[in-house]
């Protein structure tokens, strides 16, 4: 049975394309079918073994999905992966790159643990999110970071009413509330006062952006919470967002409803990495002091 890779990469980075390249040369060699996204194609300047792929089911029946660049690459690759549950891989191409598995330095050590089947795959837990104005639905989507809603007029702050599993908890006059995964804690929650929750722990955050309220501290509720936003009739419209990719306005009265996804995105994992390590790494915590390491 031939073993297939999708891959996704930063074709606007020719250091991105390059290192593409040589992961994509390399399947080839080992016997992979690999797949690379139509519009990719010619800035990858492949042999015609590789095969150009469009469309919903480009990572139909892949073995693993290879996103080479940033986390917004990594997020445009994951809306390949996770409607047909392939296993996504990030290598980092980019700056922080939180949700890559592996630095550009170790891509031959990746390519070679992919050949070997010498990985593993995590669940991570996703978001889904309808919104409904006037008795109909005018947006249906999911995230794996957070859904935000956010004011739509930089100069008018945004009135919301938030309920949490079917009773109110507070009307916020604020700039706006992300709705976040324990993956996207150390994405845009973080950046609004969130905490970092460990990936393991199954739990949903709730962040009000910048609110104008006593009570505006970030929440964390069971993973089977559902969150309830509504904007106020007599406020200015929003804008509803899912991982920064995907918008859509909403009119004032408009109800966004964010709950559990059904489909987790499954998370290519090579070695055993304490999280620790990851946020260390990540944030260039300061673990040794000016007297040094004295552990």
């Amino acid at each position: 049975m031939t073993r297939s890779a999708l891959l996704v990469t930063h074709t606007g980075r020719r250091q991105s394309t390059q290192h593409a390249r040589t992961v994509a040369l390399d399947l080839i060699a080992a016997g992979f079918e690999v797949r690379v996204i139509a519009d990719e194609v010619a800035d990858l300047d492949l042999p015609p073994e590789a095969q150009a792929v469009d469309g919903p089911e480009a990572a139909e029946g892949a073995e693993i999905v290879l996103a080479l660049g940033g986390d917004g690459t990594f997020l445009r690759a994951a809306e390949l992966a996770r409607p047909v549950k392939a296993p996504l891989l990030g290598i980092n191409l980019g700056k922080v790159g939180f949700l890559a598995e592996a630095e550009v330095e170790h891509i031959d050590q990746v390519v070679a643990d992919i050949v070997a089947g010498g990985y593993t795959v995590d669940e991570r837990l996703t978001l889904e999110v309808r919104a409904e104005y006037d008795g109909r639905l005018i947006a249906e989507s999911w995230a794996l970071n957070e859904v935000t809603v956010e004011k739509g007029q930089r100069a008018q702050m945004l009135e919301l009413m938030v309920d949490v599993d079917g009773r109110p908890l507070s009307r916020y006059g604020c700039d706006g509330v992300v709705c976040a995964t324990p993956t996207g804690s150390t994405a845009y929650a973080f950046s609004a006062g969130g905490p970092v929750v460990w990936p393991e722990v199954e739990a949903l955050l709730l962040v009000p952006i910048s609110a104008h309220a006593l009570f505006s501290k970030p929440l964390v509720t069971a993973p089977t919470s559902t969150f309830v936003l509504t904007v106020d009739p007599y406020t200015s419209f929003a804008v509803l967002c899912c991982d920064g990719r995907r918008t859509w306005d909403l009119p004032p009265g408009s109800r966004v409803t964010v709950e559990r996804g059904q489909l987790p995105v499954r998370l290519v994992r090579l070695a055993p990495r304490p999280f620790t390590d990851t946020l260390v790494a990540k944030f260039e915590l300061p673990v040794v002091g000016w007297r040094g390491n004295r552990r």
